[in-house]
């Protein structure tokens, strides 16, 4: 079971079009979202720019090319749903939310060990990060 997490706290996974892989065609009644891989070519991310979501795999939480991917989505134009997948952690919430991502998704055991309350202390992204700080 998978939890997302929000600037709202865990939520259940409302998504109920399906997912499919990138290297994929999709159905001609499909709104479903892709599923890229951490090691996707930036170069290759044009041709998703209009999925109505797209959800980015974290293979591991030392693994941050997912943001890299997330950022140059947003600079192409994708205005879609983003989620980040995987081996996110809890102090990681914030950059995701930095680099574009919407939501992130988690197994339930990393959501039994990181609680709510770690996450939602990492909700107010905006004003946390040292730019804000330095601006006092």
């Amino acid at each position: 079971m998978s939890v997302i997490v929000t600037d709202k706290g865990f939520a259940a996974d409302d998504w109920a079009h399906g997912f499919r892989a990138a290297d994929t065609s999709p159905a001609n009644d499909c709104a479903c979202a892709v599923d890229l891989s951490s090691d996707t070519a930036p170069d290759a991310l044009d041709k998703h720019v209009s999925a109505p979501m797209i959800r980015i795999d974290f293979p591991s939480s030392a693994d941050g090319r997912g943001f890299t991917l997330a950022a140059v989505l947003r600079r192409a134009g994708f205005t879609g749903r983003l989620r980040a997948r995987g081996h996110v952690l809890a102090d990681q919430y914030a950059m995701a939310r930095r680099s574009g991502f919407d939501e992130v998704e988690i197994d339930a055991t990393l959501a039994a060990r990181q609680h709510e309350a770690q996450w939602l202390a990492r909700a107010n992204w905006q004003s946390h990060n040292y730019q804000a700080r330095l601006r006092g």
